[in-house]
């Protein structure tokens, strides 16, 4: 009799085992799956920043552009000037 209260106690306590890990596998897929989708969110909003950046660095490269054009400009003009002020000297 005493044998069969030993198996019936440890086969409850195994079913409460079973039932706790269960529990807890079920809590931590949960905390996964919301951890998974929060870096999901964050990946699309690391990306839409990023694109932003990219155009914003293509801009800037234009401006260069624009910049350097207008140096450029102003080179010559101030050559151009400076010699015909030499000729006028």
């Amino acid at each position: 009799m005493k044998k069969i209260n030993y198996t019936m106690i440890v086969a409850g306590v195994l079913m409460l085992i079973f039932a706790s890990c269960e529990n807890v596998t079920s809590k931590v897929e949960k905390q996964l799956n919301q951890l998974n989708n929060k870096t999901k969110q964050m990946d699309s909003v690391i990306n839409t920043e990023m694109n932003k950046i990219k155009k914003l660095d293509s801009v800037i490269n234009l401006e260069d552009l624009k910049v350097q054009k207008l140096d450029s400009l102003v080179e010559k003009t101030s050559s151009k000037l400076d010699s015909i002020w030499k000729k006028l000297k």
